[in-house]
């Protein structure tokens, strides 16, 4: 029996928000532990041409709800990229999670077949949906996911592999 579109989507984007919230938390703990402004953690980057956390945080949020959306040819919920703390971080991801919350696992069924274009940077791509999933919506979650560790491990936050992989449960 193959697996289905909705266990290779709904449920790894909510593992994947979980860590998120999981960085949220330890980059608030070190925040306090060396008595610097959590924003400044929130503002980090890797190198100048990066987004910074909260940038890969949002990135992160959006492929999850965007690749809901594409899929299912449904509108994703919007939100401004404006957070600045911690708290505002807290605020998106759990619009994210409450998005993915509603989506029932028959609305993904089919999907795999569906054609789904996208154009990042203005280039033009039309994938089947398994193909779509597989080769640009999970990778480009994990890849913000891991630069978002990448961050806080930079800033000296005690974030490691196990950190990265969650909890098994």
């Amino acid at each position: 029996m193959p697996i289905s579109m909705y266990r290779l989507t709904v449920p790894l984007f909510q593992r994947g928000l979980t860590i998120l919230g999981a960085y949220l938390d330890k980059a608030e703990s070190h925040a306090a532990e060396k008595g610097i402004a959590s924003s400044d953690l929130v503002a980090a980057r890797l190198a100048p041409d990066m987004l910074p956390f909260s940038g890969q945080f949002q990135r992160a949020t959006d492929s999850a709800k965007l690749a809901i959306a594409r899929l299912t040819a449904t509108d994703a919920p919007k939100f401004e990229d404006n957070e600045t703390t911690i708290g505002d971080l807290r605020e998106r991801l759990a619009k994210t999670n409450s998005y993915l919350a509603t989506i029932a696992p028959g609305a993904l069924e089919g999907t795999e077949t569906n054609e789904v274009t996208i154009a990042p940077g203005g280039n033009k791509f039309t994938f089947r949906g398994d193909e779509y999933l597989a080769t640009f919506a999970l990778p480009n979650f994990y890849f913000h996911i891991s630069m978002a560790h990448a961050i806080l491990r930079n800033q000296g936050v005690a974030v490691g592999k196990m950190d990265y992989l969650g909890r098994f449960a």
